[in-house]
């Protein structure tokens, strides 16, 4: 797809999404004034739907699931999938850069809020914090 700045971006699609596609490609082939418009979503109009659009449909969805004034925006989705996909996920710095479609891996750590139990983690995952017994001993 063609990101901000016209920039060519790969979007992963899990089998979910893949099979929501389906069918809805499914429903949109049996519209024939759609087949001239190469955009995935369309609208009423069957034309291409605006950023603002696709912010508002999830504005709505927001609304109808009750979450509504709670400071949730489709940025805030995103961050926080980049963040769970981080912490639960075992998806690297590199691979959300890459998800994410960052130039800079710097962009990205923002999305990578370490918690103290992932330094801890980390800090004692490393081979070199295990406690040797002496072995002065056996001298």
């Amino acid at each position: 797809v063609l990101g901000k700045r016209s920039k060519e971006r790969m979007v992963y699609l899990n089998d979910a999404c893949v099979d929501a596609l389906h069918k809805y490609l499914a429903i949109r082939q049996n519209n024939p004034k759609a087949a001239d418009e190469p955009a995935l979503f369309i609208s009423n109009q069957n034309r291409r739907i605006s950023k603002r659009r696709v912010q508002q449909i999830v504005e709505e969805m927001i609304q109808k699931a009750e979450l509504g004034g709670k400071g949730i925006t489709t940025h805030k989705l995103r961050h926080t999938a980049a963040t769970l996909m981080y912490q639960y996920g075992d998806a690297d710095v590199l691979t959300l850069k890459e998800l994410l479609g960052h130039a800079s891996i710097s962009t990205t750590e923002i999305y990578t809020h370490l918690n103290d139990e992932n330094v801890r983690n980390a800090i004692e995952s490393n081979p070199l914090s295990k406690i040797r017994s002496d072995d002065s001993d056996d001298k």
